[in-house]
């Protein structure tokens, strides 16, 4: 059988930490690096793993790094608070030899309200989660961080599962600060008037529902679509707002 650490990074993740840590704890180490958490997530994470470190927030990428150190197996299982390893993944990552690569592609199965989505692009989502640590660094960027893995890269054959959005106050929160980001990391290179403010966020509606066919999901693939559209709304007035902010 493999050796496996698990780490996950957190902040305020009271909610979601139990179930999550809950699907990996058959893991030989649980690295937990919480950046502050103001509710109940480390005493929470403390009953399954005694690795539970606070580490100063200095954005995704540095925080996984850190995680990354810390752990002391040479293969690495990174998931995020709102995830869960199922069981037939869990028994797949542990039985197969997974020496044949130096990292592997895990596809999620994402969920919105409850409802798995197959649409919106979000049913193809290949995420590069386990890896050999001697042999990966993350891509230093503000959103949408990275694995890079140095060596030959397979795909895994069952599934995570990703819990995301619970509610639509839960959706508008996280898109408010993803979309600031977003807006940090283009603002030097997009440019921004009142044509791209008003049709961006169109184009990402008619792309996610239409082309990304979330018209198979009914209404939660109309919810998703609208959700993206505010995300490319947000991001065009606060690109806007950083140029011309006095």
């Amino acid at each position: 059988m493999n050796k496996i650490s698990v780490v996950i990074i957190t902040k305020n993740e009271a909610q979601n930490i139990s179930d999550c840590l809950e699907s990996v704890k058959w893991a030989d180490e649980i690295i937990v690096v919480d950046s502050g958490s103001e509710d109940e997530t480390i005493s929470i994470a403390k009953r399954f793993t005694d690795k539970v470190l606070i580490n100063e927030w200095k954005g995704f990428a540095d925080q996984k790094s850190f995680a990354m150190n810390q752990a002391s197996n040479e293969w690495i299982l990174s998931i995020d608070a709102d995830e869960r390893v199922t069981e037939k993944l869990k028994d797949e990552i542990l039985n197969s030899d997974l020496n044949q690569f130096d990292g592997y592609r895990i596809k999620r199965e994402n969920y919105f309200l409850g409802k798995l989505i197959r649409g919106c692009g979000w049913g193809n989502d290949y995420q590069l989660r386990l890896f050999r640590k001697s042999k990966t660094k993350l891509t230093n960027r503000l959103i949408h961080e990275g694995f890079e893995v140095q060596g030959k890269i397979g795909q895994l054959k069952n599934s995570m599962q990703h819990f995301s959005y619970r509610n639509f106050s839960d959706a508008i929160t996280k898109i408010n600060h993803y979309s600031t980001l977003e807006a940090i990391e283009k603002r030097n290179r997009k440019k921004v008037n009142a044509f791209t403010i008003i049709v961006t966020p169109v184009v990402a509606f008619l792309q996610h529902f239409f082309l990304r066919k979330g018209f198979i999901d009914g209404i939660y693939g109309l919810f998703v679509s609208i959700m993206h559209a505010i995300t490319k709304l947000q991001v065009q007035l606060k690109i806007w707002e950083l140029k011309n902010r006095m």
